[in-house]
């Protein structure tokens, strides 16, 4: 006979483990019962002391990934990396209609059993079935680790408190008054890794020339990294485009950066005083491979009848500069830098995109229920500043 559920210990539970931070894992499977996979906090290590590892995941039985698991006998376990939430929401079901199959939303490879591994996790241990039970709603399948996928740099995505977040290092010091006596004032500011380079390191001389000592904590990312990193309180407020912000969030528009082409010094179209979408129709393009910008560059060219010949794709601001400094395509970008040389000494040149495209606005964000601090709106103050005199 099942025993009852108390409801109001259930609720307390819940509450409670709401507080326990863990790791974002999608556990994928693929085999006789086909491909199947998702989202799950509650993974762990059993003991690494077997003939083989062992960890343990929970899924809900009524999950088709639970069933998959079973008769497939395989699972991959993915841990995510803190720029990978929308991986985990489309496993979670939250992008229903966006894919006609979850696996779209990344690429993925296979290990040892065949079960789906994402490409570029944090981590990904490859897993045999050697045993499961039914606990209440959920399974709890044991896996005998069969391979290990491991990053060479990269965070853990984090969930607690109902809410994705970042692990942060926290610098240990000698002794509790050591502490005390080293306080300073702290920012945590957030930035777009497109943007940061070019305005945050006169923007952080100026607060400093006006503070002194500051513990400045810097968070770069693209943009659905910086909008995580504000909803989360990672950072107080933070640099980014002004798209498909949450509703939690107030702007403030700083700026508008119109979108160019970047081309070798050498190129043959370099001559020309500006380019449409369909000069470009035939080159190889360079794309700046970060949200939202390469939906942004993409649209543009789409919008213009001319599909892009993509030849190079890259998150770097800077190895999209280079690719293109050594004249294998061209670029869009809304970033200007000072200088026009790449990292390793080549000449590129920027010229307008005659097109009639949406600005990229700039704006300041931070949460809307809550008030800046003291820092915080000093640092805001400096930012309307610098770009009120650009």
């Amino acid at each position: 006979m099942t025993a009852s559920v108390d409801p109001m210990l259930r609720q307390q539970f819940l509450g409670g483990m709401s507080n326990a931070a863990c790791t974002v894992n999608v556990v994928t499977t693929d085999g006789v019962a086909g491909r199947a996979g998702v989202t799950v906090s509650a993974m762990s290590s059993v003991s690494a002391d077997t003939a083989k590892p062992t960890l343990l995941v929970c899924v809900h039985q009524r999950s088709q990934a639970a069933e998959a698991i079973r008769k497939n006998g395989v699972f991959c376990v993915n841990v995510l990396r803190d720029d990978q939430s929308y991986i985990s929401d489309t496993f979670a079901g939250r992008f229903k209609g966006e894919f006609d199959d979850k696996f779209d939303c990344a690429e993925w490879s296979v290990q040892t059993t065949g079960a789906p591994r994402v490409v570029d996790p944090l981590v990904a241990f490859d897993c045999r079935l050697v045993h499961h039970d039914r606990v209440g709603t959920h399974y709890v399948f044991y896996g005998q680790v069969e391979d290990i996928f491991v990053a060479e740099s990269g965070s853990p995505l984090i969930y607690a408190n109902r809410a994705y977040g970042v692990a942060s290092r926290i610098e240990a010091v000698p002794t509790a008054k050591a502490r005390q006596e080293s306080a300073v004032g702290t920012l945590s500011i957030g930035c777009l890794h497109a943007v940061g380079p070019y305005i945050l390191p006169q923007l952080i001389s100026r607060l400093q020339g006006d503070h002194g000592a500051l513990d400045l904590r810097l968070v770069e990312g693209d943009q659905r990294r910086i909008q995580e990193s504000l909803l989360t309180r990672e950072c107080e407020l933070a640099l980014v485009y002004d798209l498909d912000l949450a509703e939690g969030l107030r702007r403030e528009r700083l700026t508008e950066l119109t979108p160019y082409v970047l081309l070798a010094e050498g190129h043959a179209l370099a001559h020309r005083s500006e380019l449409t979408p369909h000069d470009l129709a035939d080159e190889p393009m360079v794309l700046l491979n970060a949200a939202p910008s390469r939906e942004y560059y993409l649209s543009i060219m789409r919008n213009a009848g001319v599909e892009p010949k993509v030849a190079f794709r890259s998150a770097s601001f800077e190895m999209v500069r280079g690719l293109v400094g050594h004249g294998l395509g061209y670029a869009l970008l809304a970033t200007k830098p000072a200088a026009a040389m790449t990292y390793d000494g080549r000449a590129v040149v920027a010229r307008p995109l005659a097109v009639d495209a949406t600005s990229s606005p700039v704006v300041l964000a931070y949460r809307a229920d809550g008030e800046l601090s003291a820092l915080a709106q000093h640092f805001a103050r400096l930012c309307r500043d610098v770009f009120a005199t650009d």
